[in-house]
This record gives C-alpha cells, structure tokens and sequence, in this order.
C-alpha cells in the first residue's frame, strides 16, 4: 500500500509541475549563437530588440518575425553588421570590466523548438512565456545585470 501511496503522490506532484511550467518556453546555452552574434551575422527572418542601455543592453535577442513581442521593456532595432558589431563589443568591454563574458542562447518555445536567439551574460536568466501561437513574452534581464555581484553599494543605503 506505501508503495501505490508513493507512487501517486510522484505523480501527483510531476502533474503539478507540469501544469505550473504549461505555456513555458526557455533559454538553453548555445555556442552557434554566439558565433552568430560574435560575427555580427544578421538573420532576415528575426526581429531584433535590446534590452537596457542603448550603449550596453544587458540583452540582445532575436524573435522570428511569425512571432509578436509582448513586451515595452524591450527595444526594437534596425540591426546592421555594423551596428551589431559596435552592441556585442561594447558589451564584452563591460563585461570584461567585471570579469565576466558574454554567451548566446537559443530561445525555445514550450515544445522545445527555437523560436529566436539571445545574448547577455552567461549568468543572466529569464523566462519565456508562449501566451498563444504567435505572442511571447521574454522577460528582460536586470538593469544593473553589468553591476558587480555581491556589490551592493547604492542599494538601501539607509539599512546597516
């Protein structure tokens, strides 16, 4: 009898979890997609946006154009090579800075097909929701992501 107990209760629990993740899509490590990026290789089919600082976006992405963006947070771009060159590098240099380095992603919808590319820091995490066939939104990393972690000065500075 424990061991049926046990074993509805697993699957009660995995049932659970999928229902909570139902809808969500990820960001999974990809080196192509830093080489896309690194090279300043423009892809025709996505649409480009940033996130942050127009000088040093915490995030560049790239959305199939047969998905909507929904989302103010991030900023639309015309890219060129030229431009996403002078992005990506400026983005290493603030990286570098802090001794960290850039990485590029791929974005996948809740099937697990690749629905666009991200780049930011290796550490920086989100969360892709498919909310119907054709709408996403990708939430937009911290805006101080470039700050040291573990620094927190001009946080709280009332609290001891």
């Amino acid at each position: 009898m424990k061991k049926y107990l046990s074993f509805i209760l697993i699957f009660l629990l995995f049932s659970g979890c999928q229902t909570l993740f139902k809808n969500y899509g990820s960001i999974v490590p990809h080196k192509g997609v830093t080489e896309i990026f690194e090279s300043y290789q423009i892809d025709p089919n996505l649409n480009y946006y940033y996130s942050g600082s127009a000088t040093f976006p915490s995030a560049i992405i790239g959305l199939h154009k047969d998905y909507r963006l929904d989302s103010d947070l991030w900023q639309k771009f015309e890219p060129t090579p030229e431009k996403l060159k002078e992005l990506v590098t400026d983005m290493q240099k603030k990286a570098l800075d802090m001794g960290s380095f850039q990485h590029g992603f791929a974005i996948l919808d809740d099937k697990g097909k690749q629905i666009g590319i991200w780049y930011s820091l290796l550490f920086v995490t989100t969360a892709v929701k498919i909310v119907d066939d054709r709408t996403v939104v990708i939430i937009t990393p911290p805006a101080d992501v470039y700050r040291e972690r573990g620094d927190d000065r001009g946080r709280d500075a009332n609290l001891p």
